[in-house]
């Protein structure tokens, strides 16, 4: 990490991904807090460390939370190395905050992954910091299992979740569940209450059934269209209930394998700008060879960046957010100030966090990601103004 966060640092001549417009200039970083933005030329004196962008994008850092693993490490590893080995991979690609997420597992199982991710998150994260935990499943639908492992599905289980809020306070951000399950009201209401945030996600569940989770308290859609009930024009389903209703965040997986383009621009023309996020779902696999990999003890078969089960069923992905973001500006006819909004803004909406980071203002966080021009990869990535990558 070459610039401490302690310290003064200026980034310039490049183009700054503002919330609502990009402009050409500058910014300058204070004790890890973004001190200034500003348009055209900046004298450099005075500054610790100055960076000259030359004409690439600074954006501010993408926030996945939706993600398994990366580079060889899964998040259900429970251990210190492991996470090392995720956040510093995702790191990499731009992400500087990320939600541990589990897969549908033993209590037992789960419950390592709190523990693990609370330890963590007492430490100085060295990469990008987890911001908490992810539960999707076991608390969803048999006939949506997707690549989850049926083994350990569970209706929702209140004593579960007390246990697990009470032992490790704050951890658990956002938790997935199937609405239409018996107890599922009662769980999305508890939860709520408890300020997690509760998604839709392996689900059956109809329009009516997501309409009473929503007034519940359901605020999200876990990888929207995937392994959930679709849409229909006499029951607009689980995917209907998602583009039709402003209370629910939808993510997407953009890679080309999970949803079409044309499904894309649906979703996008379908939500209000700030209610899209961009999640990558990405596995072990991520940044590594094809081959063969584990999902929750089921073997995933990754062929050309495609993870699938033998059965045939996408499990999760190999995708990372710089590839995410590029894959919608060359397929969605969306601008660049849109898909940073769904990389950072809106996740950091969702999580509650906008007012420290997600966007570049002055007084939050420096959290930065400098992309190459094209987008075809991350040159650095600052977390709290400190540099947790550097492609040189």
């Amino acid at each position: 990490m070459t610039q401490p966060g302690g310290k003064s640092l200026l980034i310039h001549n490049v183009r700054i991904v503002l919330e609502n417009r990009v402009t050409a200039g500058s910014v300058s970083i204070k004790d890890g807090i973004i001190a200034g933005v500003n348009e055209g030329k900046e004298d450099t004196a005075g500054f610790d460390h100055v960076m000259d962008g030359q004409g690439a994008w600074l954006l501010p850092g993408f926030i996945d939370v939706h993600v398994h693993g990366g580079f060889g490490g899964d998040f259900m590893d429970a251990n210190e190395e492991s996470y090392d080995t995720i956040t510093k991979f995702h790191a990499s690609q731009g992400t500087t905050g990320m939600l541990a997420t589990t897969v549908t597992a033993s209590q037992e199982a789960i419950e390592a992954v709190f523990q693990a991710t609370s330890a963590y998150m007492k430490k100085d994260m060295p990469y990008a910091p987890l911001l908490g935990v992810h539960l999707e499943g076991p608390f969803i639908s048999l006939k949506w299992i997707g690549a989850q492992n049926p083994a350990f599905l569970s209706p929702p289980r209140l004593d579960w979740l007390e246990d697990w809020t009470a032992r490790y306070p704050g951890i658990l951000k956002l938790l997935t569940l199937a609405p239409e399950n018996e107890g599922a009201i009662e769980a999305i209401k508890w939860l709520s209450d408890h300020q997690v945030v509760v998604a839709c996600g392996h689900t059956d569940a109809t329009f009516e059934v997501m309409t009473q989770a929503a007034e519940a308290g359901l605020t999200h859609a876990v990888h929207t269209y995937n392994a959930m009930r679709p849409l229909h024009h006499r029951e607009p389903g689980t995917v209907g209930a998602v583009l039709t209703d402003d209370r629910i965040y939808a993510e997407l997986i953009a890679d080309g394998h999970h949803v079409h383009p044309g499904a894309i621009k649906l979703l996008a023309s379908s939500k209000p700008e700030d209610k899209l996020i961009l999640i990558t779902d990405a596995i072990s696999a991520a940044g590594r060879p094809d081959g063969l990999y584990d999902l929750g003890g089921l073997p995933v078969i990754v062929q050309d960046g495609v993870a699938r089960l033998q059965e045939g069923n996408l499990a999760g992905s190999s995708l990372t957010m710089i590839n995410a973001f590029r894959y919608m500006l060359e397929n969605s006819g969306l601008s660049v100030n849109e898909i940073s909004r769904y990389a950072s803004a809106n996740p950091a909406r969702q999580l509650g966090l906008f007012e420290s980071t997600g966007s570049i203002a002055v007084g939050k966080q420096a959290d930065l990601v400098l992309a190459e021009p094209d987008f075809s990869k991350v040159r650095s990535t600052w977390v709290k103004g400190r540099q947790v990558f550097s492609a040189e």
